[in-house]
């Protein structure tokens, strides 16, 4: 998606997220080709800020770890703990935010709770993510 990255807004204010300015970004004569296949449409705004929200939710080297985890089967807190030999309260807090996110949900398994991936589709995200990185970005 050329030309979303590092936009500002028009009074010339930084814009982080690089989303001011989607609409109305073509050229207002059409004369800006550059005989390439045409220019896909955009979804709408608030599924873009949707999927910005969820990839946030994913960009965390121990959150891409949980969500490995989780695809083949659900497990609770200490099985995490255990495969990924980080501390208690720190699998806890990201799983939070993988909860908040909507890419876990937890189940009350006696005294435990056992999480889940909500969609599959996220960890074929995540292991795309994971293979792109391990072929070197290539």
């Amino acid at each position: 998606m050329a030309g979303l990255e590092g936009t500002a807004d028009p009074a010339g204010a930084a814009d982080p997220a690089g989303t001011a300015g989607l609409e109305g970004t073509a050229d207002p004569e059409g004369t800006h080709d550059h005989g390439g296949a045409p220019l896909p449409d955009l979804p709408a705004r608030d599924v873009l800020d949707t999927a910005g929200d969820l990839l946030r939710a994913l960009a965390a080297p121990v959150r891409i770890a949980i969500v490995l985890q989780l695809r083949e089967s659900a497990r609770c807190v200490h099985e995490l703990v255990d495969a990924l030999a980080v501390p208690q309260p720190l699998v806890s807090q990201h799983l939070r935010i993988l909860k908040s996110a909507g890419v876990v949900a937890g189940e009350r398994s006696g005294r435990e709770v056992m999480y889940r991936l909500v969609d599959h589709h996220l960890a074929d995200i995540v292991v795309a993510a994971v293979t792109h990185a391990a072929e070197g970005g290539q």
